[in-house]
């Protein structure tokens, strides 16, 4: 069940199943206020580095303890720090008062002329350099993280491969494939060959882009690309040192490593899936969710929709710059925020 406060998600008209859900904002995206993030540069090996658009809390008076966390929000494949969805969300988290970095990955978005190479859902070395340098600028805070798509997948993997690091003190994902082998077959599915051609022209594009240059080898493969697996094949995989693009889904799929859910290094964690979803299958989200209800220890929670779509979440009460899954993430968040200051204050009158 959603927290408290917040209504179980009923999608509004016209947006109706699991396709308009995910091409609502394709066919009528909003109109949002000038972005006025101010730009970061974060270290990574080398020359290299990421950027960062820092957004500042709108309404931090009415909420100082939220002013008191820095949430960063990682954009899903061929996206970016200027992508509808991710400003969305983060101006509803701003106007709740938090402080938010849109980060953007290895040779994404704006940041794509400042590191060479491009990102992968296990792009682990980069996070493990990012990571620490939002700490030092969290200065004490919490620091609080949203995936959208694989951006989610992103954030789990960097996770999972520091297990002697608390990197973050909580984590959402949403519409996250947690098993790349399936997610992979359900996108080269030939109904979703439209769905697929957006991304994979911005992936195709971004690569060219490399300031580092292409390899020949690289070019001639890019010009018979087709799907977004043949080009993990011919990118992503031997980039990022995976023998093959079966190699690459295999080692990159979180769900096995999930399911080992006594794993202390997890922060409290949130999935969120809808079952509708036409480009991540379901399936991983529920054998995860079969197993967090057997064992309610678990520092995971899984919240599943009947309807949603791939990152949709347009549903009957939406304000103007808010989708449903934005204001579930506040609201998990917030709840996370006001339940560790409880204690914090509880745990001070008791000494």
């Amino acid at each position: 069940m959603p927290p408290v406060g917040l209504l179980p998600f009923r999608p509004r008209l016209p947006w109706l199943g699991g396709d308009l859900q995910t091409l609502r904002d394709t066919l009528r995206p909003v109109t949002l206020p000038a972005d006025r993030g101010q730009p970061l540069l974060l270290r990574l090996q080398g020359d290299d580095h990421l950027l960062g658009f820092l957004d500042a809390p709108l309404l931090l008076q009415a909420c100082p303890q939220h002013g008191e966390a820095l949430v960063v929000v990682v954009h899903g494949l061929g996206g970016g720090s200027d992508r509808l969805g991710v400003r969305r969300l983060a101006l509803t988290l701003q106007r709740a008062g938090f402080e938010v970095l849109r980060l953007n990955l290895r040779g994404a978005g704006p940041g794509r002329h400042l590191a060479r190479g491009t990102y992968a859902a296990s792009c682990n070395r980069d996070l493990l350099d990012v990571l620490p340098q939002l700490r030092e600028r969290a200065a004490g805070r919490p620091l609080l993280a949203v995936g959208l798509s694989l951006g989610g997948t992103v954030l789990l993997n960097a996770l999972l491969s520091s297990p002697q690091q608390r990197w973050l003190d909580a984590l959402v994902c949403v519409s996250s494939p947690l098993d790349l082998v399936a997610s992979s077959r359900q996108i080269g599915r030939w109904r979703n060959r439209l769905y697929e051609r957006w991304p994979l022209q911005r992936l195709v594009r971004d690569t060219l882009a490399d300031p580092a240059g292409v390899l020949a080898q690289e070019r001639q493969a890019l010009q018979r690309v087709r799907s977004i697996r043949d080009f993990d094949a011919a990118i992503t995989a031997p980039r990022w040192s995976h023998a093959s693009v079966d190699d690459y889904y295999r080692a990159a799929s979180v769900l096995p490593r999930l399911l080992e859910l006594l794993r202390p290094e997890l922060p409290p964690t949130l999935v969120l899936h809808a079952l509708d979803d036409p480009w991540v299958p379901a399936a991983a989200a529920l054998q995860l969710a079969q197993a967090v209800a057997a064992l309610p220890q678990t520092p995971l929670q899984v919240q599943l929709t009947a309807t949603g779509g791939h990152n949709g979440f347009h549903g009957l009460g939406d304000g103007p710059l808010c989708s449903w899954s934005d204001a579930l993430v506040l609201h998990w968040l917030t709840a996370g925020l006001d339940a560790a200051a409880s204690l914090s204050t509880a745990a001070q009158h008791n000494t």
